[in-house]
């Protein structure tokens, strides 16, 4: 099936920066979308491109997450290092 989907001409640049600067082509960024709004969810994880993410957005993550038993602290043990004779 072929939809036709006429814009602007700014609603075109607006939508071809979008999907330049999620790395995407305008076909596949409109692609991922529809995907969206189709299923209800982002596309698997392959046709994504990885964003800047920051500590903040993984412990918001994790927060979320409802394994909760899992721990955001890391071991403090000691460090494996041998002993070096001068």
């Amino acid at each position: 099936m072929t939809i036709v989907l006429p814009l602007d001409p700014q609603e075109e640049a607006k939508l071809i920066a979008a999907a330049h600067a999620k790395g995407l082509s305008a076909d596949a960024f409109v692609r991922a979308a529809l995907h969206e709004i189709l299923v209800g969810s982002p596309p698997p994880s392959e046709s994504r491109p990885v964003r800047n993410a920051t500590g903040a957005a993984l412990v918001a993550a994790m927060q979320a997450s409802p394994y909760k038993e899992k721990s955001l602290v890391a071991g403090r043990g000691g460090l494996p290092v041998r002993d070096v004779g001068f």
